[in-house]
């Protein structure tokens, strides 16, 4: 996957986590927002793109995992990084839980009692419990069906669009669903904005896989770009389809909709888009084909979002505890598995568990809610902080827009706009909603308690960074499982980056093949430079290629840099590496590439933060 982890795929990934949560957010929000449901979705795409614009800058600025929790590191410090990442903790905990519960709704077209309670809680607990399991022993999931999955599930979301407005739109009945402070009343209209921000699910993807992509600076960007109009699209015309085909009507002596009533009576608040389909003015074959192949389709998406929040969770857990967030234990692999068994059975296991074992799903979303609106109000705020230390001289690979120049300082108005929004939907949450408020405060709580007294256990500053040693000991000093292998045209290269593939163990190592472009300081950071893009592309594919021969992953990064050797040292910090393997130059390189291998070696010895081994080429 990584040879192709581009804009295209950065996307595609993307798109297959945030799209699934169609197949609930319109029904959750729907209950509070009632006909209003497609104006607060545009609000919600608005505020997503203000989103979306500042996780592009900051995962450019640091294309590492970590998201929210990663800018505030940088921004502030380890304290307001730990409040972060324990926000997205919630947010995966909570995403593990929405999408294993939506499963079996969907898969009622062949079980109709999938659709009530106790079965959908049972149905949800097996699917959280298998992709546990698969995860714990190590079975991968296959990116090229993930990334089909996505572009079929996108197509099938315009398709349905496009028949709905053939079929059933009608300007008519969504004037008419409007009761301006009745239904919905202003408190639930202030409530479902920030539920509607279920459709955010899994904006942290692209930022995850900020370190798989080859040249985050400028695919980064423009993924989240692509994710931000197709969700936007979506958002903004699905919705009209289904008010017009479930409208707001008088049901049992209230103003509602199906569209937000529960399946024991007779709606589709947990399963939405099937509830469209089969209101959409299809009849006989054409209705139950369409059932069985949104409801396939659908179940398959939403499993693939919930082992998508199983890693997500490991993967913050680990990352908190490398920077002695969390304890030590939570890192640890197993023996046999070489996986982070203890923090996927407590963080992806029981957690979602206990979190949909009461059946209310408006309780889910709007948890879901509180933990997304608090790491994405820290997100803008780290956005800000970081454009008034940028007023110092700091440079920016990539500048997100609109800005406004004052004070020395560019403003960036898509945060501070972004950060008042999610900022006052985080506090109409806290404020309106008694048992989420409760849930949700006390995990942070919770949290910071166990920040604090396990800080002062290790005598380490609640504020400073500390990182971890590696997890994998002494036992393991001849084999490695983190290795960068700096990469320029010539034996050499190739060469370390043969003993990099023979010192690699073989199970779980992770080799990055560095390209890195030195840009003059006349020259922006992100500007193109086409003829050296190909050649370092080049050279990375030949990269990847020797770590196929040895059957090892390896990782391609083009990185753009005023300095190639203190590049090598950053991608070294922030990969963890156990090891630099580097290449000695060959007598008749040019000057230039002479001076990248000639100093650089010299710096990347005395400023590594790991082992550093040069190879010899035997040719001159």
């Amino acid at each position: 996957m990584e040879r192709v982890l581009g804009t295209p795929a950065l996307f595609a990934t993307a798109y297959g986590n945030v799209g699934s949560s169609i197949y609930y957010a319109l029904g959750l929000t729907a209950v509070y927002a009632l006909g209003l449901t497609p104006l607060v979705f545009v609000l919600a795409g608005i505020v997503f793109a203000a989103t979306a614009a500042t996780y592009a800058e900051g995962t450019a600025r640091f294309p590492e995992a970590g998201g929210s929790a990663s800018f505030s590191r940088h921004a502030f410090d380890e304290l307001v990084s730990f409040t972060a990442g324990w926000a997205q903790m919630l947010v995966y905990v909570v995403t593990v839980a929405v999408s294993a519960f939506f499963v079996p709704h969907y898969l009622s077209i062949f079980w109709e009692p999938l659709r009530t309670n106790p079965w959908d809680i049972i149905g949800g607990v097996i699917v959280i419990v298998v992709l546990v399991a698969l995860n714990i022993v190590g079975v991968q999931e296959a990116a090229k069906l993930s990334i089909s999955l996505a572009v079929v599930d996108f197509a099938t979301q315009i398709m349905l669009v496009g028949v709905g407005f053939v079929l059933v739109l009608s300007p008519e009945i969504l004037v008419d669903n409007v009761h301006w402070g009745v239904a919905p009343t202003w408190s639930n209209l202030a409530i479902s904005i920030p539920v509607a921000m279920l459709a955010y699910t899994g904006v942290e993807t692209v930022s995850n896989l900020a370190e798989e992509a080859r040249d985050p600076v400028r695919t980064v960007p423009n993924a989240y770009k692509l994710v931000a109009g197709a969700v936007f699209a979506i958002y903004f015309t699905l919705p009209l389809v289904a008010l017009s085909a479930l409208p707001v009507k008088e049901i049992d002596g209230q103003l509602t909709t199906l569209l937000a009533l529960p399946p024991e009576d007779g709606g589709y608040a947990n399963d939405p888009i099937l509830g469209v389909v089969k209101n959409i003015g299809l009849e006989g074959f054409p209705l139950d084909a369409a059932e069985i192949y949104v409801g396939v389709l659908a179940a398959t998406i939403l499993f693939i979002a919930t082992n998508a929040g199983v890693i997500g969770a490991s993967r913050i857990t680990y990352s908190m505890a490398t920077y002695r967030q969390l304890p030590e234990a939570l890192r640890r692999l197993h023996p046999r598995f070489k996986t982070p068994w203890l923090s996927l059975v407590l963080f992806a296991g029981i957690a979602p568990i206990l979190v949909i074992l009461p059946g209310d799903v408006n309780f889910v979303g709007t948890l879901y809610a509180l933990g997304a609106t608090l790491s994405f109000t820290v997100a803008h705020g780290s956005m800000v902080r970081l454009r008034m230390l940028d007023g110092r001289g700091a440079e920016i690979p990539y500048l997100a827009r609109p800005n406004l120049r004052l004070g020395g300082v560019a403003w960036p108005l898509f945060a501070i706009l972004g950060g008042i929004a999610t900022g006052a939907s985080f506090a109409v949450l806290v404020y309106q909603n008694p048992a989420t408020r409760w849930v949700g405060l006390g995990w942070m709580a919770l949290g910071l308690a166990g920040y604090v007294i396990y800080r002062r256990r290790l005598h380490v500053p609640l504020r400073a960074i500390a990182k971890a040693p590696p997890a994998f000991g002494p036992a393991l000093a001849l084999e490695y499982r983190r290795l960068v292998v700096p990469v320029i045209s010539g034996q050499p290269s190739n060469d370390a980056m043969d003993v990099a593939c023979r010192l690699a163990a073989e199970r779980g190592a992770r080799i990055v093949a560095l390209s890195v472009i030195e840009v003059p300081l006349d020259r922006q950071l992100g500007e193109s430079q086409p003829e050296l893009e190909v050649e370092a592309n080049r050279e990375l594919d030949e990269a990847v290629a020797i770590g196929d021969s040895y059957g090892l992953k390896v990782v391609g990064r083009l990185e753009r840099a005023r300095s190639a050797a203190k590049a090598i040292v950053d991608e070294a910090e922030a990969r963890d590496a156990e090891i630099i393997v580097i290449g000695s130059p060959r007598r008749r390189l040019t000057s230039s590439q002479a001076a990248v291998f000639g100093k650089t070696v010299d710096y990347v010895l005395k400023h590594a933060p790991c082992r550093v081994l040069v190879t010899a080429s035997g040719a001159s």
